[in-house]
């Protein structure tokens, strides 16, 4: 902005006209008026109601722009100015002194002082100070900490001189300062005005009040739209005649922080409002974080079931693929078992046909499963013994009647004796446990893996079973890079042998690949489910934004009078939507664990991890910044004039 010259106006208006629209017609609010205001004059707008006192302070100071004719501040034409560079002459040039105060009812009195000083770009600790030392100069300075609401209306209005007064306003504004004051505190706030004018300040006066404005020096008279009486020339005034200082330009950054403290002041003055909103991102972000842990966990547990059997079997059963057949099947016999032993890259091979039956010790009788296999059933299965041994060759060559117990059927039989050595009825046959496998869990398909009892192949046949057929053969390969060559190579022995594919491969390694893949499914599924509440509460967030926004509306246009810039009141109100939604998250989290460990201790598997409470908090921040930024842009769009009229 370049500076005036020696003796030039500090306010010029020329052939100025201001139309409003009304249905098919215009109204004339401001008809030609040309009005020149020099530094340091005391000058009283005055008219009665309608004549446009209001509309020719509007766009003074630079609320409203002109229909017609040109404006200069500083002699700068404002018809070239954008709307940001029109906050700044705002923040910098002049005061507002609005006849109902319009002070932010949540803000303290220091905190409405320091309001213009924000959007100056003022640290904290000067514009603080600058607050403190205007309202204690207004006879204010035990009142700092004190709302709007706890103050007389005298004090509301000193409080808005001091606003007016913060960043050194050449121009102050004032809009029937007294008309909604007693006669005491209305004669308080004109000395106040000869006072600031005294000082070398320009005071425009806008009033209907003879009284009043015979406190100015010179009187401008409106009617119907235009200027019918001016007392006294502007080249001769008797105010200070050197030329307008223009205003310093200053770095006017968003002061995040102090969006920040705004947002949640004001989230708190509407305490039940933010809760609800708070709740809809609470409810998205727990959801996420706790069915993303039991998804993970529970789609682990199956992984670790499936891993506990082996990833390099291959699990050969009677019937033709895509056929479901019963153990019964005579597909399968001990002589297919021992032609894949031959195979090459097969470590172990475990033939198994099982049936029910009733084992007895002394008077306790328990059911179980009976399986009838071979020695390398504990290899090719990874099972430990806890106590004794496994059967061996011998024993299935010599039809040996010694049994192999699981935890749980020993422990149902002997409590907890040793169970070794003992000799136990299966369907009143006796055999002597010679074993006591470790303890394995759930079973990868269901059921206690240790609720079981094995026997030699041969017996199972001959005292247990009835009948020579397999269930499952179960090949351990030595390579499980090679498991698919391997799976191949028993595909074709057994087709070789039987004449026909009558059996079916299950391959171990593939079934686990398909399981995470369908874990990693699920994970998404849940992850989608629980981004679609979170969508939910981001809408809610909107919606209570935009309701904010239509509430606020005299407050947007109050600091957008004190020289906040567009993208101020979209930080202001896009902060308030982050906060909500940050706060949620942070609440989410929280949330979102507690449910998870509940589960956690009423026996679900659950998995936590950083990613999913990561994810869910940020999906929750970018909530806040694309859900707030429509109402945020709504704000920043309002036409200060309009909102300030608004009620």
């Amino acid at each position: 902005m370049t500076a005036s010259a020696p003796g030039a106006p500090l306010l010029e208006l020329v052939e100025v006209s201001r139309h409003f629209p009304a249905g098919e017609g215009v109204v004339v609010a401001l008809d030609r008026v040309s009005l020149t205001v020099r530094q340091g004059e005391y000058l009283a707008i005055m008219g009665q109601s309608g004549c446009g006192k209001t509309t020719l302070m509007n766009l003074i100071g630079l609320l409203d722009r002109p229909t017609d004719g040109t404006y200069r501040v500083l002699g700068q034409d404002v018809a070239a100015l954008d709307e940001d560079e029109l906050a700044a002459l705002r923040r910098d040039v002049f005061g507002f002194v609005f006849q109902r105060y319009n002070l932010i009812a949540t803000a303290t009195a220091a905190e409405n002082v320091e309001l213009p000083a924000i959007y100056a770009g003022l640290g904290r600790r000067q514009r603080a100070d600058r607050a403190a030392a205007r309202l204690e100069r207004l006879g204010l300075g035990d009142r700092l900490e004190h709302r709007p609401p706890q103050l007389s209306g005298g004090q509301q209005q000193r409080v808005s001189i001091a606003r007016a007064l913060v960043n050194d306003a050449a121009v102050v504004l004032a809009d029937e300062p007294t008309g909604a004051l007693d006669s005491r505190s209305g004669q308080e706030v004109l000395a106040l005005l000869r006072q600031l004018n005294a000082e070398g300040r320009t005071i425009i006066l806008i009033t209907h009040d003879p009284q009043v404005a015979a406190e100015a020096r010179r009187v401008v008279k409106l009617h119907d739209g235009r200027v019918v009486e001016d007392s006294g020339d502007t080249a001769t005034a008797d105010a200070a005649a050197g030329a307008a200082e223009p205003p310093r330009r200053r770095l006017a950054t968003p002061d995040l922080g102090e969006a920040v403290k705004m947002a949640l002041r004001s989230l708190r003055a509407n305490l039940f409002r933010t809760v609800l909103t708070l709740l809809g991102i609470v409810i998205g972000v727990a959801s996420v974080v706790a069915l993303l842990a039991v998804g993970n966990g529970t789609s682990q547990q199956v992984v670790d079931r499936i891993s506990a059997m082996g990833t390099n079997l291959l699990l050969v059963r009677p019937g033709a693929p895509g056929v479901r057949t019963s153990g019964d099947n005579a597909s399968l016999t001990p002589e297919d078992a021992a032609a894949i032993q031959a195979l090459d890259n097969v470590a172990s091979v475990a033939p198994e046909r099982s049936g029910g039956a009733t084992l007895r010790y002394g008077n306790r009788d328990y059911a179980t499963q009976i399986t009838g296999t071979w020695p390398g059933y504990v290899q090719a299965r990874d099972w430990e013994l806890a106590a004794g041994s496994f059967f061996t060759e011998v024993d299935v060559r010599g039809y040996a009647p010694v049994v192999v117990l699981g935890q749980t059927v020993a422990r149902n039989l002997f409590g907890g004796d040793d169970p070794v050595g003992r000799y136990v009825l299966v369907n009143s046959i006796p055999f002597e446990v010679i074993g006591l496998l470790a303890a394995k869990g759930a079973s990868p398909m269901g059921g206690d893996s240790d609720d079981a009892a094995f026997v030699p192949l041969t017996t199972g046949f001959m005292r247990v079973f009835g009948s020579q057929y397999l269930r499952t053969i179960t090949v351990e390969v030595a390579d499980v890079a090679r498991i698919d060559e391997t799976q191949a190579a028993i595909t074709a022995l057994l087709i070789e042998r039987h004449r026909t594919e009558d059996f079916q491969i299950r391959n171990m390694a593939s079934i686990l690949d398909t399981v995470s893949e369908t874990q990693g499914t699920l994970t998404l599924l849940l992850g989608a489910i629980a981004a679609i509440s979170l969508l939910v509460g981001g809408i809610g967030v909107m919606n209570i934004m935009l309701v904010s926004v239509t509430e606020r509306t005299r407050e947007i246009g109050v600091r957008k009078a004190t020289g906040a810039r567009m993208r101020d009141i979209l930080l202001q109100f896009n902060a308030e939507a982050v906060v909500v939604c940050g706060i949620g998250g942070v609440l989410g989290v929280g949330l979102g664990l507690a449910l998870g460990t509940l589960a956690e201790q009423l026996g679900v598997p659950v998995i936590f991890a950083v990613e999913p409470a990561l994810m869910a908090f940020g999906c929750a921040f970018l909530t806040g910044l694309v859900f707030g930024f429509l109402p945020a842009r709504k704000a920043a769009r309002l036409d200060p004039v309009v909102a300030l009229s608004s009620e």
